[in-house]
């Protein structure tokens, strides 16, 4: 079949690649019709690694996508050829005892698209489970069901924060995740949701098309408490930080409130400092999120709803027979772009 394949570290070619997917009785086999570019996907590309996960031979690329089912297993009664899916890409171990206990997203063997050995579904077609499998309302596109996976991080943080109606909600970062988990905060019933970043071009992309939803804050003109006081607020009741950069962590218990909540979403690349003391005397309480596990209905949900409006996000698509070039642009993504999505 015809696939995307990274061959090696800066090398990436749209070619014949030898793959037989076995059809099991409980699986569904899918042709993508969209897939979005993430920036995992990326980083191998350009590094060849990440951590530990080192691409050691030619890899299909690609784990954020939507697509037609076009074959069943025997097992498999609520999917039918023609239904319009998409696919969590981490497969657990469904006998691990993280899987057993409903944290499956932290089973050491998951097996999780295009990360090193395992292949990703820029292909034409993929074989999935289907209890990982989730149905599109009719109004839901293709391209935003290749979105449904990024959202999903921010769905979960959301859940995670445990936000009660008319809570206020700082996020650190407006990439993509920083982005989509400033939606699902604003969704999920923040009456008031303040993005903060270094990065303008990006800023701007989120004031122009979330203005009544999100404030921005430009870091290289303003400081976070200023922007908060002048807003009435002395602090908010949860701050997301969605970038993992050490520098975000200094001063971080200052823009809560007394019994605030800090989630951490972003991955620092090794050890950032934290102030514990700065927490521990307003009670501060920390959640740390890891992908995230039973969350593709809820955000599917959210954009089948209209109430959190995901298609901004997709700044520039490419056909798949120019997906070389979509890699490569996204290599060096300007920072006014935020989803580079392919179209199968």
């Amino acid at each position: 079949m015809k696939a995307l394949v990274l061959e090696e570290k800066g090398k990436i070619s749209y070619r014949d690649f030898d793959l037989q997917d076995e059809l099991t009785p409980d699986d569904v086999r899918v042709k993508p019709m969209a897939v979005g570019i993430c920036g995992s996907d990326v980083h191998y590309y350009r590094e060849g690694n990440i951590g530990d996960f080192v691409v050691r031979s030619p890899m299909i690329l690609g784990h954020e996508a939507a697509g037609e089912v076009i074959e069943t297993g025997s097992n498999v009664s609520n999917f039918a050829v023609g239904d319009r899916v998409c696919m969590e890409p981490g497969i657990p171990d469904f006998r691990s005892s993280q899987t057993l206990m409903g944290m499956y997203n932290l089973d050491p063997s998951v097996r999780f698209w295009a990360t090193p050995p395992v292949h990703g579904c820029l292909r034409e077609t993929v074989v999935h489970p289907a209890s990982l499998t989730f149905k599109l309302p009719e109004n839901v596109s293709y391209r935003e069901g290749a979105l449904i996976e990024p959202v999903a991080i921010g769905v979960y943080s959301a859940k995670k924060a445990a936000i009660a109606p008319g809570d206020t909600a700082l996020v650190l970062g407006a990439g993509t995740i920083g982005t989509v988990t400033a939606l699902a905060a604003k969704a999920s019933g923040c009456s008031k949701v303040f993005v903060a970043d270094i990065k303008l071009a990006k800023l701007e992309l989120l004031e122009a098309y979330y203005s009544g939803e999100i404030v921005t804050i430009d870091l290289g003109v303003s400081d976070v408490s200023s922007v908060l006081a002048d807003h009435g607020l002395d602090g908010v009741d949860i701050v997301f930080e969605a970038t993992g950069a050490a520098a975000a962590f200094k001063g971080i218990a200052d823009y809560l409130v007394p019994g605030g909540r800090l989630v951490l979403i972003g991955m620092p690349d090794g050890e950032v400092g934290l102030d514990v003391v700065a927490l521990q005397v307003k009670e501060i309480s920390i959640e740390t999120i890891f992908r995230y596990v039973n969350i593709f209905p809820k955000a599917i949900d959210l954009i089948a709803s209209g109430k959190l409006n995901a298609l901004p996000l997709i700044t520039k698509s490419y056909p798949l027979k120019d997906a070389v070039e979509a890699f490569e642009y996204a290599a060096t993504l300007p920072d006014d772009q935020i989803k580079i999505m392919i179209e199968m």
